[in-house]
C-alpha cells in the first residue's frame, strides 16, 4: 500500500526539537565526531553517535569513553548505547546525560555477530521481555528523551518489531527508528519500507524509516510506503556528507546545500582529514581516514594508481600533498 505523503516538518521530543526529520544513522567506525560535525555543517535534523557498549563506557575501558564523548555538547546529537544488563545500561545513560547528551538512543538493531553473541543489539529482539527491562531502566535513569533503534525482527519467522515498539512506547520511549530488514538479513537484499508501516500503525510516537535511503528519491519513496515521520541515512552518506542536507532541501524546503567541487571539495576533504588526525592522533587518524578518503575518491573516479598511493602513504603530509591530484585533475593542472 502506498500511503499519501504528508511530510512532518519537525519532531519535538519533550523539549528537544529535531528539525527537519532527516537524521544521520550511527555507523561503527564511521560516524565519529569529525564526520558527524561535517555532516551537521551541511544540515541535518540530528546525528547519532557510534554505538558504545554500556559497561565498557562506565568502566572507561580504552577507546570507548572517547567514542562516547563524541557528542555530549554537540547540538542535535544523540548518544547511542548498547548492552544486555539493566544496571550498566542505566549507568551509561546517566553518564551520557550528565555530560550533556540531549538524547539517549538504545541500540537493538546492530546485527554484528560480536554484538549479538553478547546478547546485545538485535539479539534483544529474541528476548523482548528482557529488552523491555533494559528500556525501562534507561528511561527511569535519565530526564532526557530516550529513543530506540531496531529492526523488523530477528528473522522472517519472528517479525516482532511492532510489538516491541508498542511496549517500548508504553515504557517511555519517545521515538523509534526501524531498519527495514531483519537481523538475519544483515545488509543483504532490500529494505522493506512497507513493513515499517506496520510499526507506524500501532504506535503514536514518531517512527523513523532506515535502510537503503540514499537520496531524495529513495527518501520520498520510503516515506510513502511506510508512512514514517522521517528518515535516517547511514551508508548513503559515506563520501557524501552533504546528502542529508540535499534530502532535507528536496523534502522540507530547507536551504539547498552547496555541493563542493574542485577547490571546494579539496578544501573540505583536507579539513576532514586533518580533523581526524587531530581527533585520533596522527598514527591512528591516518588509518581511520582511509575509508573516508576511499569513498571521496570513488565518488569522483580517481585513477586506481593514485587512489592506492594515497591509501597506502605512511606520512599524512604525503596524503595532503596528493589529495588535489586525486580529487580534481583540472585544479591540480
Amino acid at each position: 500500500m502506498i500511503i499519501p505523503l504528508a511530510l512532518t516538518e519537525s519532531l519535538v521530543l519533550d523539549t528537544v526539537a529535531l528539525t527537519p526529520p532527516v537524521a544521520l544513522a550511527p555507523l561503527a567506525g564511521i560516524t565519529d565526531l569529525p564526520f558527524r560535525q561535517l555532516v551537521a555543517s551541511f544540515g541535518a535534523g540530528w546525528v547519532v553517535s557510534e554505538m558504545v557498549a554500556s559497561q565498557e563506557m562506565v568502566q572507561a575501558k580504552p577507546g570507548v569513553r572517547e567514542r562516547a564523548e563524541l557528542g555530549y555538547d554537540e547540538e542535535g546529537t544523540a548518544v547511542q548505547i548498547a548492552g544486555r544488563e539493566a544496571y550498566w545500561m542505566a549507568e551509561a545513560a546517566r553518564m551520557a546525560a550528565g555530560n550533556g547528551a540531549a538524547i539517549i538512543d538504545i541500540n537493538m538493531g546492530c546485527p554484528a555477530k560480536k554484538v549479538t553473541n553478547g546478547y546485545s543489539g538485535s539479539a534483544l529482539l529474541r528476548k523482548p521481555d528482557h529488552a523491555l527491562s533494559l528500556i525501562e531502566a534507561v528511561v527511569k535513569a535519565v530526564d532526557v528523551p530516550v529513543t530506540l533503534k531496531t529492526r523488523l525482527g530477528w528473522d522472517d519467522e519472528s517479525l516482532n518489531a511492532a510489538d516491541v515498539a508498542k511496549r517500548a512506547e508504553n515504557a517511555g520511549i519517545k521515538l523509534v527508528t526501524i531498519h527495514g530488514r531483519t537481523r538475519c538479513q544483515f545488509y543483504k537484499g532490500t529494505a522493506d519500507w512497507a513493513a515499517i508501516g506496520k510499526i507506524k500503525e500501532v504506535v503514536s510516537i514518531p517512527v523513523i524509516a532506515n535502510g537503503d535511503i540514499v537520496d531524495a528519491g529513495t527518501a520520498r519513496h520510503a516515506l510513502r510506503l511506510s508512512g514514517a515521520d522521517g528518515v535516517m541515512i547511514g551508508r548513503g552518506a559515506q563520501g557524501r556528507p552533504w546528502v542529508l542536507a540535499q534530502v532535507s532541501a528536496a523534502l522540507h524546503g530547507t536551504a539547498v546545500p552547496h555541493i563542493p567541487q574542485g577547490h571546494d571539495l579539496i578544501e573540505m576533504v583536507c579539513k576532514h582529514y586533518e580533523a581526524m588526525l587531530s581527533f585520533y592522533g596522527a598514527e591512528l587518524g591516518r588509518k581511520v581516514a582511509r575509508k573516508h578518503l576511499g569513498w571521496y575518491m570513488d565518488d569522483v573516479g580517481t585513477a586506481a594508481g593514485l587512489r592506492k598511493a594515497i591509501l597506502t602513504h605512511g606520512n599524512p603530509a604525503d596524503v595532503l600533498r596528493d589529495i588535489p591530484d586525486a580529487l580534481d585533475m583540472q585544479v591540480a593542472a
